[in-house]
Protein backbone atom coordinates (compact mmCIF):
# COMPACT_ATOMS: atom_id res chain seq x y z
CA UNK A 1 0.00 0.00 0.00
CA UNK A 2 1.50 3.65 -1.20
CA UNK A 3 1.57 5.85 1.14
CA UNK A 4 2.15 10.07 1.29
CA UNK A 5 3.47 12.10 4.23
CA UNK A 6 3.42 15.83 4.33
CA UNK A 7 6.36 17.41 5.75
CA UNK A 8 7.16 20.61 3.75
CA UNK A 9 5.43 23.21 1.83
CA UNK A 10 2.06 21.98 3.54
CA UNK A 11 0.01 25.29 4.45
CA UNK A 12 3.50 27.11 4.09
CA UNK A 13 5.11 28.35 1.10
CA UNK A 14 8.48 27.70 1.21
CA UNK A 15 10.17 24.10 2.45
CA UNK A 16 8.64 21.78 -0.16
CA UNK A 17 9.63 17.75 1.49
CA UNK A 18 7.05 15.19 0.75
CA UNK A 19 7.65 11.30 1.69
CA UNK A 20 6.10 8.68 -0.90
CA UNK A 21 6.22 5.08 0.27
CA UNK A 22 5.80 2.22 -1.86
CA UNK A 23 6.74 -1.47 -2.32
CA UNK A 24 9.50 -1.46 0.65
CA UNK A 25 11.08 1.93 -0.75
CA UNK A 26 11.00 5.37 0.74
CA UNK A 27 11.60 8.39 -1.63
CA UNK A 28 11.64 11.49 -0.74
CA UNK A 29 10.05 13.91 -3.06
CA UNK A 30 11.97 17.52 -2.65
CA UNK A 31 14.13 18.33 0.57
CA UNK A 32 13.54 22.06 0.76
CA UNK A 33 14.67 25.06 3.14
CA UNK A 34 12.41 26.52 4.67
CA UNK A 35 12.68 30.33 4.34
CA UNK A 36 11.20 33.27 6.49
CA UNK A 37 7.94 32.86 9.14
CA UNK A 38 8.05 29.37 7.90
CA UNK A 39 10.96 28.68 10.44
CA UNK A 40 8.60 29.40 12.98
CA UNK A 41 11.32 29.87 15.52
CA UNK A 42 13.83 26.91 14.73
CA UNK A 43 16.78 26.68 12.54
CA UNK A 44 16.55 27.02 8.76
CA UNK A 45 18.46 23.95 8.12
CA UNK A 46 17.13 21.43 9.90
CA UNK A 47 15.03 17.90 8.62
CA UNK A 48 12.21 17.38 9.14
CA UNK A 49 11.60 14.88 12.19
CA UNK A 50 10.39 11.97 10.54
CA UNK A 51 13.00 11.95 8.20
CA UNK A 52 15.66 9.80 9.10
CA UNK A 53 18.35 9.74 6.28
CA UNK A 54 19.50 6.34 6.51
CA UNK A 55 16.61 4.74 5.49
CA UNK A 56 15.69 7.01 2.21
CA UNK A 57 16.39 5.02 -0.74
CA UNK A 58 15.99 7.82 -3.21
CA UNK A 59 15.41 11.67 -3.62
CA UNK A 60 13.76 13.39 -6.22
CA UNK A 61 14.00 17.57 -6.72
CA UNK A 62 11.73 19.39 -8.64
CA UNK A 63 14.30 21.99 -9.54
CA UNK A 64 17.50 24.25 -8.20
CA UNK A 65 15.65 26.85 -5.34
CA UNK A 66 16.62 25.75 -1.99
CA UNK A 67 13.21 26.03 -0.72
CA UNK A 68 13.31 23.01 -2.87
CA UNK A 69 16.56 21.74 -2.58
CA UNK A 70 18.66 23.69 -0.06
CA UNK A 71 18.46 20.47 2.58
CA UNK A 72 20.06 17.69 0.43
CA UNK A 73 23.79 18.61 1.69
CA UNK A 74 22.60 18.21 4.98
CA UNK A 75 20.70 14.98 4.08
CA UNK A 76 23.64 13.68 2.84
CA UNK A 77 25.60 14.85 5.81
CA UNK A 78 23.38 12.80 8.53
CA UNK A 79 23.72 9.30 6.00
CA UNK A 80 21.56 9.90 2.55
CA UNK A 81 24.19 7.51 1.01
CA UNK A 82 21.60 6.83 -2.30
CA UNK A 83 20.17 8.38 -5.62
CA UNK A 84 19.49 12.18 -6.22
CA UNK A 85 17.53 12.72 -9.31
CA UNK A 86 16.82 15.56 -10.65
CA UNK A 87 17.09 17.09 -14.63
CA UNK A 88 20.34 17.28 -16.47
CA UNK A 89 19.97 21.64 -16.29
CA UNK A 90 19.18 21.25 -12.20
CA UNK A 91 21.89 19.08 -11.81
CA UNK A 92 24.21 21.80 -13.57
CA UNK A 93 22.82 24.55 -11.26
CA UNK A 94 23.21 22.57 -7.85
CA UNK A 95 26.72 23.01 -7.53
CA UNK A 96 26.40 26.88 -7.56
CA UNK A 97 23.31 26.67 -5.35
CA UNK A 98 24.38 24.69 -2.51
CA UNK A 99 28.68 25.83 -2.66
CA UNK A 100 27.10 29.86 -2.39
CA UNK A 101 24.37 27.90 0.93
CA UNK A 102 27.61 26.57 2.59
CA UNK A 103 29.58 29.02 2.08
CA UNK A 104 26.65 31.52 3.39
CA UNK A 105 26.67 29.04 6.24
CA UNK A 106 30.26 29.42 7.16
CA UNK A 107 30.27 33.38 7.54
CA UNK A 108 27.69 33.02 9.35
CA UNK A 109 28.45 30.41 11.61
CA UNK A 110 32.34 32.06 12.04
CA UNK A 111 30.24 35.42 13.33
CA UNK A 112 28.29 33.44 15.89
CA UNK A 113 31.56 31.54 17.09
CA UNK A 114 33.49 34.92 17.66
CA UNK A 115 30.60 35.98 19.96
CA UNK A 116 30.33 32.78 21.42
CA UNK A 117 34.18 32.40 22.02
CA UNK A 118 33.97 36.43 24.13
CA UNK A 119 30.86 34.71 26.04
CA UNK A 120 32.89 31.79 27.44
CA UNK A 121 30.58 29.16 25.40
CA UNK A 122 31.00 26.52 23.12
CA UNK A 123 31.10 27.12 19.21
CA UNK A 124 28.41 25.59 17.19
CA UNK A 125 29.45 23.54 13.67
CA UNK A 126 27.69 24.49 11.09
CA UNK A 127 24.94 22.16 9.80
CA UNK A 128 27.07 21.15 6.59
CA UNK A 129 30.11 23.03 4.33
CA UNK A 130 31.75 22.23 1.27
CA UNK A 131 32.83 18.69 1.23
CA UNK A 132 29.30 17.72 2.31
CA UNK A 133 28.34 19.50 -0.97
CA UNK A 134 30.98 17.65 -2.96
CA UNK A 135 29.39 14.25 -1.72
CA UNK A 136 26.19 15.12 -2.51
CA UNK A 137 27.02 16.18 -5.72
CA UNK A 138 28.32 12.53 -6.41
CA UNK A 139 24.77 11.60 -6.09
CA UNK A 140 23.48 13.20 -8.15
CA UNK A 141 22.04 12.17 -11.12
CA UNK A 142 20.95 14.12 -14.12
CA UNK A 143 17.69 13.15 -16.72
CA UNK A 144 16.66 14.11 -19.79
CA UNK A 145 13.06 15.85 -19.91
CA UNK A 146 10.39 12.97 -21.11
CA UNK A 147 13.08 10.14 -19.88
CA UNK A 148 10.80 7.41 -18.01
CA UNK A 149 12.80 5.90 -15.38
CA UNK A 150 12.89 3.53 -13.42
CA UNK A 151 14.56 4.45 -9.93
CA UNK A 152 13.45 1.76 -7.29
CA UNK A 153 11.56 -1.34 -7.63
CA UNK A 154 8.02 -0.79 -8.13
CA UNK A 155 8.57 3.35 -8.63
CA UNK A 156 8.80 4.92 -12.25
CA UNK A 157 10.22 8.50 -12.78
CA UNK A 158 9.51 10.93 -15.38
CA UNK A 159 10.04 14.93 -15.87
CA UNK A 160 8.45 17.27 -17.81
CA UNK A 161 9.27 20.87 -18.21
CA UNK A 162 7.48 22.98 -15.44
CA UNK A 163 8.44 26.55 -17.20
CA UNK A 164 9.15 27.98 -14.03
CA UNK A 165 13.25 28.21 -14.14
CA UNK A 166 16.13 26.60 -16.05
CA UNK A 167 15.78 23.11 -15.73
CA UNK A 168 11.90 23.16 -13.50
CA UNK A 169 9.69 19.82 -13.51
CA UNK A 170 6.63 18.66 -13.20
CA UNK A 171 7.33 15.25 -11.39
CA UNK A 172 5.28 12.07 -12.50
CA UNK A 173 5.78 9.78 -10.39
CA UNK A 174 4.36 5.66 -11.11
CA UNK A 175 3.82 3.49 -8.29
CA UNK A 176 3.42 -0.21 -8.89
CA UNK A 177 2.55 -1.37 -5.21
CA UNK A 178 0.06 -4.77 -4.90
CA UNK A 179 -3.25 -3.59 -6.08
CA UNK A 180 -3.56 -1.01 -9.02
CA UNK A 181 -0.34 0.78 -9.99
CA UNK A 182 -1.51 4.94 -8.86
CA UNK A 183 0.10 7.56 -10.90
CA UNK A 184 1.16 10.53 -8.59
CA UNK A 185 1.99 14.09 -10.38
CA UNK A 186 3.58 16.41 -8.33
CA UNK A 187 3.38 20.31 -10.18
CA UNK A 188 6.59 21.71 -8.49
CA UNK A 189 6.59 25.00 -9.45
CA UNK A 190 4.69 26.05 -12.45
CA UNK A 191 5.99 28.85 -14.58
CA UNK A 192 3.84 31.68 -15.43
CA UNK A 193 3.20 31.64 -19.28
CA UNK A 194 4.94 35.38 -20.15
CA UNK A 195 8.11 34.31 -18.95
CA UNK A 196 10.07 35.15 -21.43
CA UNK A 197 12.79 32.71 -21.61
CA UNK A 198 10.94 29.30 -20.55
CA UNK A 199 8.27 27.34 -22.18
CA UNK A 200 4.65 26.98 -21.12
CA UNK A 201 4.24 24.26 -18.34
CA UNK A 202 3.80 20.85 -20.20
CA UNK A 203 0.55 19.04 -20.39
CA UNK A 204 -0.03 16.30 -18.22
CA UNK A 205 -3.23 14.38 -18.93
CA UNK A 206 -3.59 11.58 -16.39
CA UNK A 207 -3.17 11.42 -12.40
CA UNK A 208 -4.34 9.70 -9.45
CA UNK A 209 -2.98 12.01 -6.75
CA UNK A 210 -2.15 15.54 -7.82
CA UNK A 211 0.35 18.16 -5.73
CA UNK A 212 -0.30 21.71 -6.75
CA UNK A 213 1.57 24.43 -5.80
CA UNK A 214 -0.42 27.66 -4.99
CA UNK A 215 1.98 30.36 -4.15
CA UNK A 216 -0.31 32.79 -6.35
CA UNK A 217 -3.35 31.00 -5.31
CA UNK A 218 -5.21 34.07 -4.15
CA UNK A 219 -4.94 36.33 -7.19
CA UNK A 220 -3.91 36.81 -10.93
CA UNK A 221 -0.80 38.34 -12.42
CA UNK A 222 -1.11 41.93 -13.48
CA UNK A 223 -0.82 42.20 -17.18
CA UNK A 224 2.94 41.79 -18.99
CA UNK A 225 2.57 44.57 -21.28
CA UNK A 226 1.25 46.99 -18.33
CA UNK A 227 4.13 45.60 -15.77
CA UNK A 228 6.58 46.72 -18.41
CA UNK A 229 5.21 50.07 -18.77
CA UNK A 230 5.33 50.71 -15.31
CA UNK A 231 9.36 48.84 -15.40
CA UNK A 232 9.65 51.89 -18.08
CA UNK A 233 8.57 54.40 -15.94
CA UNK A 234 10.49 53.29 -13.44
CA UNK A 235 13.76 53.81 -15.34
CA UNK A 236 12.23 57.13 -16.75
CA UNK A 237 11.51 58.35 -13.39
CA UNK A 238 15.01 57.43 -12.16
CA UNK A 239 16.48 58.84 -15.04
CA UNK A 240 15.34 62.33 -14.00
CA UNK A 241 15.75 62.42 -10.53
CA UNK A 242 19.05 60.77 -10.64
CA UNK A 243 18.78 58.27 -8.35
CA UNK A 244 19.09 54.30 -8.17
CA UNK A 245 17.91 51.67 -9.38
CA UNK A 246 18.03 48.33 -6.89
CA UNK A 247 16.53 45.44 -8.01
CA UNK A 248 16.28 42.19 -5.82
CA UNK A 249 16.47 39.59 -7.70
CA UNK A 250 16.76 35.47 -7.59
CA UNK A 251 20.21 34.14 -8.97
CA UNK A 252 18.32 32.28 -10.80
CA UNK A 253 15.41 32.76 -13.46
CA UNK A 254 15.03 36.29 -12.39
CA UNK A 255 17.91 37.80 -13.12
CA UNK A 256 17.99 36.36 -16.42
CA UNK A 257 14.36 37.78 -16.78
CA UNK A 258 15.03 41.29 -15.90
CA UNK A 259 18.48 41.55 -18.12
CA UNK A 260 16.33 40.12 -20.83
CA UNK A 261 13.31 42.61 -20.46
CA UNK A 262 16.42 45.19 -20.02
CA UNK A 263 18.10 44.44 -23.16
CA UNK A 264 14.81 44.67 -25.63
CA UNK A 265 14.18 47.96 -23.90
CA UNK A 266 18.05 48.98 -24.77
CA UNK A 267 17.18 47.72 -28.31
CA UNK A 268 13.47 49.65 -28.75
CA UNK A 269 15.30 53.22 -27.48
CA UNK A 270 13.67 53.13 -23.73
CA UNK A 271 16.28 52.25 -21.64
CA UNK A 272 17.59 55.96 -19.79
CA UNK A 273 21.76 56.21 -19.48
CA UNK A 274 22.28 53.59 -16.40
CA UNK A 275 24.50 51.64 -16.24
CA UNK A 276 23.61 48.32 -15.18
CA UNK A 277 25.20 46.19 -12.62
CA UNK A 278 24.37 42.11 -12.03
CA UNK A 279 26.21 41.98 -8.34
CA UNK A 280 26.13 38.71 -7.83
CA UNK A 281 28.79 36.01 -8.10
CA UNK A 282 26.54 33.30 -8.14
CA UNK A 283 23.55 35.04 -11.07
CA UNK A 284 26.77 35.60 -13.00
CA UNK A 285 28.06 31.68 -12.74
CA UNK A 286 24.16 30.85 -13.27
CA UNK A 287 23.74 33.18 -16.04
CA UNK A 288 26.41 31.01 -17.83
CA UNK A 289 24.71 28.00 -17.68
CA UNK A 290 21.44 29.35 -18.87
CA UNK A 291 23.43 30.23 -22.07
CA UNK A 292 25.02 26.58 -21.93
CA UNK A 293 20.97 25.30 -22.04
CA UNK A 294 19.96 28.12 -24.71
CA UNK A 295 17.79 24.42 -26.56
CA UNK A 296 15.68 24.46 -23.43
CA UNK A 297 14.60 28.40 -23.92
CA UNK A 298 11.41 29.44 -26.06
CA UNK A 299 12.98 31.14 -28.38
CA UNK A 300 10.08 33.08 -29.02
CA UNK A 301 11.95 36.52 -29.75
CA UNK A 302 13.94 35.78 -32.94
CA UNK A 303 16.38 38.90 -32.36
CA UNK A 304 16.96 37.18 -28.49
CA UNK A 305 18.02 33.82 -29.86
CA UNK A 306 20.59 35.70 -32.47
CA UNK A 307 22.47 38.24 -30.00
CA UNK A 308 21.91 35.54 -26.91
CA UNK A 309 24.56 33.18 -28.79
CA UNK A 310 27.17 35.95 -27.96
CA UNK A 311 26.34 36.09 -24.19
CA UNK A 312 24.14 38.48 -22.54
CA UNK A 313 26.46 41.00 -22.35
CA UNK A 314 25.97 40.62 -26.30
CA UNK A 315 22.23 41.35 -25.54
CA UNK A 316 22.31 43.59 -23.33
CA UNK A 317 25.28 46.25 -24.17
CA UNK A 318 27.37 47.70 -21.05
CA UNK A 319 25.76 44.91 -19.00
CA UNK A 320 28.90 44.79 -15.82
CA UNK A 321 29.83 42.04 -14.06
CA UNK A 322 30.62 42.64 -10.03
CA UNK A 323 32.27 39.86 -9.03
CA UNK A 324 34.49 40.73 -6.40
CA UNK A 325 33.71 41.85 -2.94
CA UNK A 326 35.51 45.14 -4.04
CA UNK A 327 33.80 45.85 -7.17
CA UNK A 328 30.37 45.37 -5.19
CA UNK A 329 31.06 47.79 -2.51
CA UNK A 330 32.75 50.10 -4.92
CA UNK A 331 29.17 50.24 -5.93
CA UNK A 332 27.94 51.65 -2.45
CA UNK A 333 30.09 54.80 -3.60
CA UNK A 334 27.70 55.39 -6.17
CA UNK A 335 24.98 57.55 -5.62
CA UNK A 336 22.91 58.23 -9.03
CA UNK A 337 22.94 56.06 -12.90
CA UNK A 338 23.22 53.24 -11.27
CA UNK A 339 20.70 49.99 -12.05
CA UNK A 340 22.29 46.80 -9.69
CA UNK A 341 21.01 43.67 -10.06
CA UNK A 342 21.24 41.84 -6.43
CA UNK A 343 20.29 38.80 -4.87
CA UNK A 344 18.85 37.51 -2.33
CA UNK A 345 15.45 37.88 -4.49
CA UNK A 346 13.81 38.52 -0.67
CA UNK A 347 16.57 40.85 0.56
CA UNK A 348 17.24 37.92 3.54
CA UNK A 349 20.97 37.89 2.54
CA UNK A 350 23.74 39.01 0.20
CA UNK A 351 24.61 42.23 -1.30
CA UNK A 352 21.58 43.76 -1.99
CA UNK A 353 21.06 44.31 1.98
CA UNK A 354 24.66 46.38 1.22
CA UNK A 355 23.34 48.54 -1.50
CA UNK A 356 19.54 48.87 0.65
CA UNK A 357 21.80 49.82 4.03
CA UNK A 358 23.40 52.35 1.28
CA UNK A 359 20.62 53.49 -0.52
CA UNK A 360 16.82 53.16 1.15
CA UNK A 361 17.51 56.61 3.18
CA UNK A 362 18.10 58.44 -0.27
CA UNK A 363 14.28 59.50 -1.98
CA UNK A 364 15.74 59.93 -5.23
CA UNK A 365 15.67 55.63 -4.83
CA UNK A 366 13.57 53.43 -6.53
CA UNK A 367 13.38 49.60 -5.69
CA UNK A 368 11.83 47.71 -8.19
CA UNK A 369 10.44 43.98 -6.42
CA UNK A 370 10.32 41.33 -9.41
CA UNK A 371 9.14 38.43 -7.16
CA UNK A 372 7.70 36.87 -4.55
CA UNK A 373 8.45 38.27 -1.50
CA UNK A 374 7.65 35.49 2.05
CA UNK A 375 6.00 36.66 5.14
CA UNK A 376 8.96 37.93 7.41
CA UNK A 377 11.61 38.44 4.70
CA UNK A 378 12.86 42.36 4.66
CA UNK A 379 11.73 41.83 1.19
CA UNK A 380 8.22 41.70 2.41
CA UNK A 381 8.53 44.62 4.80
CA UNK A 382 9.29 46.99 2.02
CA UNK A 383 6.11 45.50 -0.24
CA UNK A 384 3.75 46.32 2.44
CA UNK A 385 4.55 49.51 3.31
CA UNK A 386 7.53 49.99 6.26
CA UNK A 387 8.40 53.59 6.93
CA UNK A 388 12.10 52.01 8.54
CA UNK A 389 13.81 48.94 8.75
CA UNK A 390 16.64 46.90 10.57
CA UNK A 391 19.54 46.29 8.35
CA UNK A 392 23.04 45.00 9.91
CA UNK A 393 22.16 46.45 13.49
CA UNK A 394 21.15 49.99 12.23
CA UNK A 395 17.85 51.41 11.77
CA UNK A 396 17.36 52.49 7.90
CA UNK A 397 14.41 55.26 6.82
CA UNK A 398 12.63 53.92 3.78
CA UNK A 399 12.45 57.13 1.80
CA UNK A 400 13.02 55.41 -1.34
CA UNK A 401 9.78 54.61 -3.63
CA UNK A 402 9.27 50.55 -3.56
CA UNK A 403 7.69 49.19 -6.84
CA UNK A 404 6.11 45.59 -7.08
CA UNK A 405 5.88 44.67 -10.73
CA UNK A 406 3.49 41.41 -10.37
CA UNK A 407 3.77 40.42 -14.10
CA UNK A 408 7.47 39.53 -13.89
CA UNK A 409 6.59 36.48 -11.29
CA UNK A 410 7.98 32.72 -12.46
CA UNK A 411 5.06 31.56 -10.81
CA UNK A 412 1.36 30.55 -12.37
CA UNK A 413 -1.43 33.10 -11.29
CA UNK A 414 -4.76 31.56 -9.85
CA UNK A 415 -6.36 31.38 -13.52
CA UNK A 416 -3.59 29.41 -15.11
CA UNK A 417 -2.89 26.81 -11.85
CA UNK A 418 -6.56 26.11 -12.26
CA UNK A 419 -6.62 26.26 -16.30
CA UNK A 420 -2.82 23.55 -15.88
CA UNK A 421 -5.13 21.18 -13.26
CA UNK A 422 -8.23 21.03 -15.51
CA UNK A 423 -5.74 19.57 -18.31
CA UNK A 424 -6.26 15.85 -16.54
CA UNK A 425 -8.64 14.86 -18.75
CA UNK A 426 -9.68 11.22 -18.16
CA UNK A 427 -10.49 11.61 -14.48
CA UNK A 428 -9.96 13.90 -11.98
CA UNK A 429 -7.20 13.24 -9.76
CA UNK A 430 -7.54 13.73 -5.72
CA UNK A 431 -6.34 17.24 -5.17
CA UNK A 432 -3.67 18.11 -2.38
CA UNK A 433 -2.81 21.78 -2.35
CA UNK A 434 0.85 22.79 -1.34
CA UNK A 435 3.35 25.53 -1.32
CA UNK A 436 1.06 28.41 -0.15
CA UNK A 437 0.41 30.61 2.20
CA UNK A 438 -2.63 29.73 3.90
CA UNK A 439 -4.78 32.90 2.26
CA UNK A 440 -3.61 31.79 -1.25
CA UNK A 441 -4.44 28.47 -0.60
CA UNK A 442 -7.99 28.67 0.61
CA UNK A 443 -8.55 30.92 -1.91
CA UNK A 444 -7.60 28.47 -4.75
CA UNK A 445 -9.75 25.73 -2.50
CA UNK A 446 -12.55 28.01 -2.77
CA UNK A 447 -12.54 28.30 -6.72
CA UNK A 448 -11.64 24.74 -6.86
CA UNK A 449 -14.96 23.84 -4.83
CA UNK A 450 -17.35 26.67 -5.56
CA UNK A 451 -16.91 26.90 -9.87
CA UNK A 452 -15.28 23.61 -10.71
CA UNK A 453 -16.79 21.03 -7.95
CA UNK A 454 -13.80 19.76 -7.52
CA UNK A 455 -12.76 19.20 -3.82
CA UNK A 456 -9.06 20.37 -2.60
CA UNK A 457 -7.48 19.36 0.47
CA UNK A 458 -5.26 21.23 2.49
CA UNK A 459 -3.09 18.68 4.33
CA UNK A 460 -0.58 19.78 7.04
CA UNK A 461 2.87 19.14 8.30
CA UNK A 462 2.94 15.25 9.61
CA UNK A 463 -0.08 14.53 7.77
CA UNK A 464 -0.11 10.59 5.83
CA UNK A 465 -2.85 9.70 3.40
CA UNK A 466 -3.38 6.70 1.30
CA UNK A 467 -2.24 6.61 -2.39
Amino acid sequence: MATLTFLGAAQQVTGSCYLVECCGQKLLLECGLRQGEDQRGSEEYQLPPQVHPAAIDAVVISHAHLDHSGLVPLLVREGYNGPIYTTAATADLLPIMWHDAASLLRSDYERRNRRLRRAGKPELVPPFDSQDVEQALQQVEGIAYRQRQDVLPGIDLRFVDAGHILGSAIVELWLHGEKQPRKLVFSGDLGNSCAPLMNDPAVVEEADVLLLESTYGDRNHRDLDQTLDEFTEVLLEASQSSGNILIPAFAVGRTQDVIYHLGKLKRAGQLPRHRVFIDSPMAIRVSEVYERHQSLFNHDDPHFREFIKGGWDHWLPGLTYTATPEESMALNRVTEGAIVIAGSGMCTGGRILHHLKHNLWRSKTQVVITGYQARGSLGRLLVDGATSVRIFGDEIAVKARIHTLGGLSAHAGQDQLVEWARQFRKARPKLFLVHGEVEAMRALQNLFVSVHGWNAHMPVIGEKTLL
